[in-house]
């Protein structure tokens, strides 16, 4: 019994004495123990240099690796982001290598492999086709098959698959056959199947193209001039009927493409005009000698209601070239856009956390 007790006094008398150690160290000095008007307490001794250790914060654990990588890559989304934000979207920076993946109004040929190392092919000189234009049709066979002296090209309506027209496609030579078909139709998305018989066995090519409306004429280039850090091009465009259009054109320095250039507005049918903007953050580091060049001009009629589609019309194919105006006004100054700095900064901070 009697070392239950003592032990007990021990406790006690170690909660006293951390208790008061505790209330020191947050006394600034004229701490008054217990009520006004009472006797101070006896001095308390200073705590040891064992106490002061364990009362200073333990330094941080170091981060894992998935911790520290995800904080890397963070930074470089943050980096990446400030960077794009530099331009406004209406002036994207265009590299050789972007501008040559750019397909424009391009058709893909598709082949279809054959038994011994054969193939059936099928070209077209475009993807999408304005109403009434003509569809050549350009097929090839190689191979050791034996192969009919005519194929028949058919253009089916999707997605009912009825049938839009069709025509015969003769041999030229080489193992080429052509046709021509009418884009006479409603706009939309069409498959032209190619049959011939090889073998004797009749062989089914299939691939896509579409069908847009006239959507306007195009009417050359206005005088170019300098506005608000921006060089203004602007494009007459006459639309056939009221909507939203948009336009898109790369810009070139000779053979250096510089930007992807794009605007949108309402129009109403008549005379129109976009004012393509080039901003002075891919112009103002550019030694432009001689003339700029618009090349790919692409315009959009914009859909309507949710569900409609987009209607596509296509610019000269040599574009427009013209003299620019004196440019030394242009400055290399970011676009000022508040919700992006906001949104950089953002990024930064999360990245932060996690470094």
């Amino acid at each position: 019994m009697t070392g239950k007790v003592l032990l007990a006094l021990a406790v006690v008398a170690s909660t006293v004495t951390a208790t008061s150690v505790y209330l020191m160290a947050d006394n600034d000095g004229r701490f008054a123990w217990g009520h006004a008007g009472t006797a101070a307490p006896p001095a308390v001794a200073a705590p040891t240099t064992t106490t002061l250790q364990q009362s200073t914060p333990a330094a941080p654990a170091p981060l894992n690796p998935e911790t520290a990588a995800l904080g890397a890559a963070l930074s470089v989304v943050a980096d990446q982001y400030e960077q794009t934000v530099r331009y406004p979207p209406y002036s994207i920076p265009l590299t050789p290598a972007q501008a040559a993946a750019y397909d424009g109004n391009t058709y893909h040929p598709v082949g279809l492999p054959l038994e011994g190392g054969g193939h059936f092919t099928v070209s077209l000189d475009r993807y999408r086709f304005t109403r009434g234009d003509d569809i050549v049709v350009v097929a090839t066979l190689d191979g050791p098959q034996v192969v009919g002296q005519t194929l028949t090209a058919t253009l089916e309506h999707q997605p009912d698959r009825k049938t839009a027209g069709s025509a015969r496609l003769t041999a030229t030579g080489d193992g080429y056959f052509e046709g021509v078909l009418s884009s006479d139709e409603d706009p939309g998305e069409y498959h032209l199947i190619v049959e011939a018989q090889v073998d004797g066995q009749p062989v089914r090519h299939a691939s896509t193209l579409t069908i847009e409306p006239e959507l306007g004429d195009f009417g050359g280039l206005d005088d170019p001039y300098v506005s608000n850090n921006n060089l203004v091009i602007p494009v007459e465009f006459s639309p056939d009927h009221s909507g939203t259009y948009a336009l898109s054109a790369q810009l070139y320095n000779g053979t250096t493409p510089i930007a992807q250039l794009q605007e949108e507005q309402a129009m109403s049918s008549g005379k129109g005009t976009f004012k393509l903007r080039a901003h002075g953050t891919v112009l103002a580091n550019q030694t432009v000698s001689g003339q700029l060049q618009l090349r790919n001009l692409m315009v959009r009629e914009l859909p309507e209601r949710p569900g409609d589609r987009t209607h596509y019309g296509y610019g000269p194919e040599d574009g427009y070239r013209f003299t620019p105006p004196d440019l030394d006004a242009l400055s290399d100054t970011p676009a000022a856009n508040p919700e992006s700095a906001l949104r950089a900064q953002m990024l930064r901070q999360l990245a932060g956390k996690f470094r």
